[in-house]
């Protein structure tokens, strides 16, 4: 019971995403620190910019050390949201990928303050589009859908936050869990509050991109 409370309402959605993706050895993943997927991706570069006994190798995601046109596959999970300049290392990305090769990237929309001081932006679908726009092909598909990122923050709130009151940190972790069976009874979502505009998710907790150079 404790353990299915506790469970992250995303994590079993990267998984899926992860186990989906064919890329090319080696991959280089960017920000591996302990969480190196070297089960998943073999052979695996794992690199971060702190030392961690994992780590292959230990850089600022601004700067790769590798040359132009020479890494097949970069895998980059939640990290670009920790980037004080995002564009530079979206372009490092570019630079180093070889032709046809293929980034796979997830990061924070709706999502509180994490890894405090080190957290600065969030992004929108469409400014992951424009980061990336000098990419062949840019597919980018939500984490979590509107009424789940509910859920997710609702999780964050027992995971980051004490209270006063006993009990709160059980009362919102339950909450958390009915969001997916809400998420059935939403109708339509629009861009802005005169609906002129139909869109999808207009509450994701993060994106996962998939971006082909």
């Amino acid at each position: 019971m404790r353990q299915w409370l506790l469970q992250k309402l995303t994590r079993e959605r990267l998984d899926l995403f992860l186990d989906e993706q064919a890329l090319t050895a080696p991959v280089l993943e960017v920000g591996a620190s302990s969480r190196a997927q070297r089960e998943r991706y073999t052979p695996l570069i794992a690199s971060d910019i702190i030392y961690h006994s994992e780590l292959d190798v230990v850089h600022d995601a601004h700067h790769l050390p590798f040359a132009d046109n020479s890494v097949p596959s970069i895998l980059c999970l939640e990290v670009l949201e920790h980037c004080n300049t995002p564009q530079q290392v979206i372009d490092e990305f570019y630079r180093v990928l070889q032709p046809n090769g293929t980034l796979i990237l997830t990061t924070r929309f709706i999502f509180p303050i994490h890894d405090a001081p080190h957290d600065y932006y969030r992004y929108t679908q469409y400014g992951l589009q424009h980061l990336m726009r000098d990419f062949s092909e840019v597919t980018i598909v939500p984490e979590a859908h509107t009424v789940v990122t509910m859920g997710v923050l609702y999780q964050r709130l027992a995971y980051q936050v004490d209270w006063h009151v006993p009990f709160t940190k059980i009362f919102f972790l339950l909450i958390a869990k009915l969001m997916p069976l809400l998420q059935k009874t939403l109708k339509r979502e629009y861009g802005d509050i005169r609906k002129d505009t139909t869109v999808s998710d207009i509450l994701a907790s993060g994106y996962y991109v998939v971006a082909k150079r």
